[in-house]
């Protein structure tokens, strides 16, 4: 998910991204957000940035995703 582009997320957004890869992990899967520096700082206030595996670009998120 790319949310490179987005400068706010609320407490909402946060609950809506943590239900989405709840979800991907219950279908085996796995999600990456692709994030800037402002959505990082916000998601790392609530320390959700390990669970919500960040990614700084969607390069980065490619290639994590190969490795997998």
């Amino acid at each position: 998910m790319d949310l490179s582009q987005i400068d706010f997320v609320d407490s909402s957004g946060l609950g809506a991204l943590v239900q989405l890869t709840k979800q991907a992990q219950s279908a085996g899967g796995t999600s990456q957000i692709v994030t800037n520096a402002r959505v990082t700082q916000t998601v790392k206030v609530v320390r959700l940035e390990q669970f919500l595996s960040l990614r700084p670009s969607v390069d980065i998120a490619l290639e994590n995703a190969k490795q997998s």
